[in-house]
């Protein structure tokens, strides 16, 4: 596991091979930081190849995921690229549960596209390149 540069209120994360109860720990720790500071938080997840997850984790992790439950609302956009047919399938599932979650689903092949939505900089792209025109429609 190795986390990804990403803005302050984002988690981004990459994965591969077996997810670890320290894994899931290192992500909580932050995840809860960035609760505790920023309003929303965005969060992106790419998985490589994953072969599994110490089940012996779980109920740490639980322990520690259900009362942000009561924080949905801060959850602003998440992004996962999945090279696994059946990540992309538990995402969709997990976002049907969370509703109130913006959830994106990508294959590798647009890792960027995801990062760019995951950090709103597709807005940004949208919003400079709409006043770069107004700049040119000013000067023409």
């Amino acid at each position: 596991m190795k986390f990804v540069p990403g803005p302050d209120n984002a988690i981004a994360v990459s994965l591969s091979g077996t997810v670890t109860g320290d894994d899931l720990s290192q992500i909580m720790d932050r995840l809860e930081l960035a609760l505790n500071i920023f309003n929303t938080v965005d969060v992106f997840i790419e998985t490589h190849e994953i072969k599994g997850l110490e089940v012996s984790a779980l109920a740490a992790y639980a322990a520690r995921a259900l009362p942000l439950f009561g924080a949905l609302r801060a959850f602003d956009r998440v992004a996962v690229v999945a090279d696994q047919a059946w990540i992309r399938l538990a995402t969709r599932l997990e976002s049907a549960i969370l509703p109130l979650i913006s959830y994106r689903i990508f294959k590798p092949e647009h890792r960027a596209e995801a990062m760019a939505w995951a950090f709103h900089r597709d807005e940004t792209s949208a919003r400079d390149a709409q006043q770069a025109v107004g700049e040119i429609d000013r000067a023409a």
